[in-house]
């Protein structure tokens, strides 16, 4: 029996229940897929595919929170879409081996932005007003959504860390535009890697509805959860794999 119908299932399904309780779940998935023998860019592609059903299910259980609550979402989710039209591009336009070569700085980065502490982006957000979507927040985003669909892995910190910074607000506010941001970012790289990227369907196929189920699973064990303890196991395997991929 071929390894993936079982390491697939399982680490999208972790992957997604993951990224519901403290993020960084792709950095579950992407490296089962390495192992399996999938090339980095065919694994990076067939990652973001795989996982995108979980990030549906984070923001159908934030519905009802962003529903009236922001109105500059819209600019948001517009600037994350550039970005991602942008970053979607450059993976499939670049030559492959630069990906290949760049990919282990790119999963040690990601472990690096999941290791930061939350309680520092608490203090950026501390004694900042709410203010509106300015120039510097529409790019801030525009650059965090570009490096989501080119990588993806730490893309929920990342957008944390700028709206902290860009935007300001409670920080339950900043989290639910995240999460709607995230899928946007993601669902812009699905559509552009469907029609042009090296896409294993089989990994798709036996993923995406184990991913859906993992994050329905995740969003409701989310609260009851320890997930700055799930994040620290996760840098701990994004700082093995980033190493091991240098050193290969």
């Amino acid at each position: 029996m071929d390894p993936l119908w079982v390491v697939v299932p399982v680490a999208t399904f972790a992957a997604a229940f993951v990224n519901a309780v403290a993020g960084g779940g792709s950095l579950v998935s992407y490296p089962a897929l390495l192992a399996l023998g999938i090339d980095p860019l065919r694994a990076n592609v067939s990652n973001t595919l795989s996982i995108w059903p979980g990030y549906i299910g984070g923001a159908v259980a934030l519905r009802s929170e962003v529903d009236g609550r922001d109105r500059d979402l819209r600019r948001y989710v517009a600037a994350s879409g550039v970005g991602a039209v942008g970053g979607s591009a450059l993976l499939l336009l670049a030559d492959p081996d630069l990906f290949d070569a760049i990919v282990p700085f790119l999963v040690l980065l990601s472990a690096v932005l999941l290791a930061i502490p939350t309680a520092w982006v608490e203090r950026l957000r501390k004694g900042r007003e709410r203010t509106g979507p300015g120039p510097g927040a529409l790019i801030g985003i525009a650059l965090a959504g570009a490096y989501g669909a080119y990588f993806g892995g730490g893309l929920g910190v990342i957008l944390l860390g700028v709206l902290s910074l860009t935007v300001g607000g409670d920080l339950r506010d900043l989290n639910v535009t995240k999460a709607v941001l995230s899928l946007a970012v993601n669902t812009v790289a699905l559509v552009a890697f469907i029609g042009f990227a090296p896409v294993d369907w089989r990994v798709v196929a036996v993923g995406a509805p184990a991913a859906l189920l993992g994050g329905a699973a995740g969003g409701r064990s989310a609260a009851r959860l320890p997930g700055p303890l799930l994040r620290k196991l996760v840098v701990v395997l994004s700082l093995a794999v980033g190493i091991t991929l240098l050193v290969r």
